[in-house]
């Protein structure tokens, strides 16, 4: 059975239209959560909102507002905000494409799978799709979900799959130069540089995602069934971290260990010796 779609629309290309689904690409439900409970009883606590003047308010007494000063707001109700509302087209217009390497990866908020919607869309999507793949282009465009307007992109993917990326808009993301403007420019040493490089080579291979794991996950979540069944939790020790004293003496060690890691054990060679003492025993 085909898993539900998140949302429905077209892909609309200057005058092609494509039916299409999207599908949410990360998934949160395996992900631990944990409630807030009255100490001692255990009870779920519910929240409320309050007044710091009036006390508890009721759902119906509450408003949205901006805070323009410190502590100043203005109110803005449900009516300013159907004047406001955009139109749901249910269309992705694609607008630009550019380069894969273009679009810097800081930009990217939430991936979505795409997949034609029926039969019938299948022909175009597969055309769009290859025509991505040979120009090596991401699809640059607009959509309207949940009445607000994402900038999107659209990568082609391995075995036919697209990826439909929301996009951060530009104001969203901040400059990177404010946190790096204290970075001093000195020249590399060359040694340390090659060190550096060999490393990187002795551990580079194929991404592999399904090796790593969140550890801090499957340890809560160790800690919540043996504290269900009754019995006490094996919590992991700190891994101590060494000092690092010379960084050249740090990289040698860690390509040394690298290296190790890779490197296969050892055929074990007996001598002419032990070879006939064993067939003199055996005979």
């Amino acid at each position: 059975m085909a898993p539900r779609a998140s949302w429905s629309g077209y892909l609309r290309l200057s005058l092609v239209t494509i039916p299409v689904r999207l599908y949410n690409a990360v998934s949160s439900t395996g992900k631990v959560s944990l409630n807030q409970l009255h100490k001692g009883c255990s009870l779920r606590l519910r929240q409320q909102m309050v007044c710091p003047e009036h006390g508890k308010v009721e759902k119906e007494d509450i408003v949205k507002g901006y805070e323009f000063e410190k502590d100043r707001y203005v109110v803005v109700d449900e009516a300013d905000l159907q004047k406001i509302k955009l139109e749901t087209t249910k269309t992705i217009d694609l607008i630009q494409f550019v380069d894969a390497s273009e679009v810097d990866a800081i930009y990217f908020d939430t991936p979505y799978y795409v997949a034609p919607d029926g039969p019938v869309a299948e022909e175009g999507f597969r055309i769009l799709r290859e025509a991505l793949r040979l120009a090596n282009k991401i699809a640059i465009g607009q959509v309207v979900i949940s009445n607000r307007e994402h900038m999107v992109a659209i990568a082609p993917q391995d075995k036919g799959l697209v990826v439909l990326n929301t996009l951060h808009y530009a104001e969203e993301v901040r400059s990177a130069s404010t946190y790096f403007e204290d970075i001093k420019t000195a020249e590399v040493k060359k040694p340390q540089l090659d060190l550096a490089q060999q490393l990187v080579n002795s551990l580079s291979s194929s991404f592999e995602p399904a090796k790593f794991k969140d550890r801090y996950q499957d340890a809560l979540l160790d800690v919540i069934k043996s504290k269900v069944a009754g019995s006490e939790p094996v919590v992991a020790q700190k891994v101590e971290m060494g000092k690092v004293v010379n960084l050249m003496d740090a990289l040698k060690q860690s390509l040394a260990q690298s290296m190790s890691q890779k490197k296969p054990p050892a055929a074990s060679v007996k001598s002419p010796v032990a070879k006939k003492q064993k067939k003199a025993k055996n005979a």
